[in-house]
C-alpha cells in the first residue's frame, strides 16, 4: 500500500477539493496519485494532533520535516509549494533575478494584461504622496521586521518631509484602541498625513512610491511601476530598496531613483518562480516541487 499524503484544509476549501471543484488542488492530487501516493483530505484543525506522515498544509507552519506548505502567490492562479510558511524563506526569495534572461516583449504584454485584469482601466500616475499600506500588530517589531510599523511611519515622515503620506489600514486586520490612537496622533501632528481603511485600488496607482513591511500591496505596486521600500523580509524583495540590507535612511533615499525592469520581474516571479495553475504545464511545475522534496520519483 502506498503512503498517503494528508492535505489539511479549512472546511470550505476541503469541500471544494473533495468535490473536484478546486483547480489547483485537483492538479496537486493528480500529481500525487500519479506518483504512486494516496491522498487524504483532512480538516485543518487536525493538524494540531501528533502527525508524522507526509502532510500538506495551506498557509500554516509545517508540522515536521515531512510537511510542505502551499500558499497562493498574491493572486489566483499562482501558487507556491514550499518547505516553510515564511515567504522570505521560499526558493524565490533566495533566487537571483536576471532580467536579461526574460523575454521583454512577452513580459510587457503579461504585465499589461494582468494590470487590466486586476485593476481595470486604472493608469499609473504620480500625485505627490507616499502610500504606506499597513498590516497588523503595528506597535510591535517582529523578528522579520527592521522596525515596528509605527517606527516605519516615523522614518517615512522624517526622510520625506514634503510629500503627503497616505497610511492604509488593512481591512482584515484587527486594530486595538491603542493602535487607532497612535495612527490618529500622526494625523493630528502632520496635516499631510491621511489614514484610510483599505482603498488600495484608489491610492496605489497614484502614489509616488510605496513603503511597507512586506504587504502584498507593494508587490501589486510593481504593476504600476511604483518603487517599493521594504522594512520587512519577503519573497519579492529583489527590485525593492531593502531596509534590512542598507538601512532605513538609505532605502528611503533611494526610492525615487530606482528604475528596475518591473515587467520582466513580474514575469519571472509569477511565470517562472511560481506555479501558474492556469497553464498547461501546471502539473509538471507541481511535480517538480514534490520531486525536489523527495515525495515522488
Amino acid at each position: 500500500m502506498s503512503e498517503p499524503v494528508t492535505i489539511f484544509l479549512a472546511p470550505d476549501m476541503k469541500a471544494s477539493a473533495e468535490a473536484g471543484q478546486h483547480n489547483f488542488l485537483g492538479k496537486v492530487e493528480a500529481v500525487l496519485r500519479g506518483g504512486g501516493l494516496d491522498v487524504i483530505y483532512a480538516d485543518e484543525s487536525l493538524r494540531h494532533a501528533p502527525f508524522e506522515g507526509l502532510g500538506l498544509v495551506h498557509m500554516w507552519p509545517p508540522m515536521s520535516a515531512r510537511t510542505l506548505v502551499m500558499r497562493r502567490v498574491y493572486a489566483y492562479p499562482f501558487w507556491a509549494i514550499e518547505a516553510s510558511d515564511k515567504r522570505w524563506q521560499w526558493d524565490v526569495a533566495r533566487a537571483t533575478f536576471e532580467p536579461e534572461r526574460v523575454n521583454g516583449a512577452k513580459a510587457t504584454q503579461f504585465e499589461s494584461n494582468w494590470r487590466k485584469r486586476m485593476f481595470g482601466a486604472a493608469a499609473a500616475r504620480c500625485e505627490g504622496y507616499v502610500y504606506v499600506p499597513l498590516q497588523g500588530r503595528i506597535s510591535e517589531r517582529r523578528s522579520f521586521q527592521a522596525a515596528s510599523p509605527l517606527e516605519m511611519i516615523e522614518a517615512v515622515l522624517a526622510a520625506d518631509p514634503k510629500r503627503s503620506v497616505v497610511i492604509g489600514m488593512h481591512p482584515k486586520e484587527p486594530y486595538s484602541a491603542s493602535d487607532i490612537d497612535a495612527l490618529e496622533k500622526f494625523e493630528h501632528r502632520f496635516e499631510r498625513v491621511t489614514v484610510v481603511m483599505g482603498q488600495m485600488e484608489r491610492y496605489l496607482p497614484a502614489c509616488d512610491y510605496v513603503v511597507s513591511q512586506n504587504s502584498g500591496a507593494a508587490f501589486f505596486g510593481y504593476f504600476f511601476e511604483k518603487p517599493a521600500v521594504l522594512f520587512g523580509k519577503i519573497d519579492f524583495h529583489h527590485i525593492a530598496a531593502n531596509v534590512h540590507e542598507i538601512g532605513a535612511e538609505a532605502a528611503l533615499g533611494r526610492a525615487l531613483d530606482m528604475r528596475p525592469d518591473y515587467a520582466r520581474y513580474l514575469w519571472w516571479f509569477w511565470q517562472e518562480m511560481s506555479i501558474n495553475a492556469g497553464r498547461e504545464d501546471a502539473e509538471a511545475q507541481i511535480a517538480r516541487r514534490f520531486r525536489n522534496a523527495g515525495w515522488i520519483a
